[in-house]
């Protein structure tokens, strides 16, 4: 075989498992979906389908956040007899305990408001499982001290567990960039490809993950994850594994703010896509469609060959190389390619210096993402594991998210603690 013929085959072969990954999977997905769409018995208003519900909330250092949450968590639409609400401290080191306690003081009786301190700081999944632990509700519903929700989410999430079937709820997460970062206009874009994703996987049977910071789960089917698990993507394997549905419910709508950097994104990133590749080792036989069906179609096209996009890239790109010592097509792809890294790489380097240009976000983040693939890949390859959350955020620049004035306030002092993005994470 001639070095020509082999760099054809290796372009040509790549290419098409690119295509196939951000084209081809979807229109796949489009069509299953409309062939053989799987609906939802969902309880009807005049049901008045009420189970009760336990909303936990994970904190790691949220000062900043958490008023702002346990207010906006207040103004659910929900019986109050039905609710309890769980914060899970995992050894947090600012006023994040006794803001729960001042809260749980001040609504007294009229809301149940429980804090719960791990002894050890063991890591999100680990607070999670504990908090599950001293649960009382029907239905466990997770969320994030960064995560606001509109007043209605609870009434059209537990409609869908009137279905037997349905294993998981999944909300629809907006992002907000009030910076109009490149990364965060990136990341939104992204989004609404993966919410494409979403709404096709939950007609057909299953979702392959959620985001982390709005999903509830019926707690007779939740069994404690290792610590080092990424709850939001396994958990909806979780499901299938007991025969049950993870679906997604677009009319359950939160907002959460976006990273601002693309070095703070590239880290929660690269800490999602390891803790993700640990979950699939874990769960390889959900891989086989003999076991799985379809669903294992899902989870090699959304999740093994997404994170193996940035391999395509790079055998592309030297693919490309020496083709285009000998063609003008295969001179112009590399060129393109080229331009398309140097795009990239401009928005970076515009950031760095506090500007921003809308026609680099999409080029900067899609490199970034793979970036964090690879990088990931070999986190993951050398044994490295993640449990805990340790990352700066922004300080408050939406006013939105402010506590009204009359509410509890945080203290000023500086918080350190992880921006949880949560699908992305699934769809990360």
């Amino acid at each position: 075989m001639s070095v020509r013929l082999g760099a054809e085959i290796l372009f040509w072969g790549s290419i098409g498992a690119f295509i196939y990954t951000y084209l081809g999977y979807p229109l796949l997905l489009a069509l299953v979906s409309r062939i053989r769409p799987r609906g939802v018995q969902r309880a009807s208003t005049d049901d008045n389908w009420t189970p009760t519900v336990s909303i936990i909330i994970t904190a790691y250092n949220e000062e900043r956040d958490l008023p702002a949450k346990l207010e906006n968590t207040l103004q659910l639409d929900y019986p109050r007899d039905k609710l309890e609400l769980i914060v899970a401290s995992d050894c947090s080191a600012d006023r994040t305990d006794a803001i729960v306690r001042d809260f749980a003081a001040r609504v007294g009786d009229s809301f149940q408001v429980r804090l719960h301190r791990q002894v050890e700081r063991l890591g999100k999944t680990a607070a999670q499982n504990a908090a599950v632990e001293l649960a009382k509700g029907d239905i466990i519903l997770f969320s994030d001290a960064t995560t606001l929700y509109q007043p209605n989410v609870l009434r059209v999430m537990v409609r869908d567990f009137a279905d037997a079937s349905v294993g998981c709820v999944a909300g629809r997460l907006l992002y907000v960039d009030p910076a109009q970062s490149n990364v965060g206009q990136g990341a939104k874009s992204y989004w609404g490809y993966e919410t494409f994703l979403k709404e096709c996987e939950s007609k057909i049977g299953s979702l392959i993950g959620v985001s982390g910071c709005l999903y509830a789960v019926r707690r007779s089917a939740y069994v404690p994850l290792p610590n080092e698990a990424c709850s939001d993507f396994i958990i909806a394997t979780i499901m299938v594994e007991q025969k049950l549905r993870a679906i997604y419910e677009p009319e359950a709508i939160c907002t959460e703010e976006t990273n601002q950097r693309t070095k703070k994104e590239l880290q929660m990133r690269v800490r999602i896509i390891t803790q993700t590749f640990s979950d699939l080792w874990r769960h390889r036989a959900m891989l086989n469609p003999l076991r799985s069906g379809f669903y294992a179609v899902q989870l090699l096209s959304h999740k093994v060959l997404r994170y193996l996009v940035p391999v395509f890239m790079i055998l592309i790109l030297l693919a490309s190389i020496p083709l285009a010592l000998h063609s003008a097509f295969y001179a112009l792809v590399l060129g393109l390619q080229v331009c398309f890294y140097l795009m990239a790489t401009a928005g970076w380097l515009l950031e760095k210096v506090g500007k921003r240009n809308p026609l680099l976000a999409l080029p900067q983040y899609f490199v970034l993402a793979n970036l964090a693939s690879l990088i990931a890949f070999g986190k993951f390859l050398s044994g490295e594991r993640y449990a805990r959350w340790d990352t700066a955020r922004e300080p408050i620049i939406n006013p939105a998210l402010t506590p009204a004035p009359g509410t509890l306030t945080a203290s000023p002092a500086t918080t350190t603690a992880i921006a949880h993005t949560g699908e992305t994470s699934d769809g990360a």
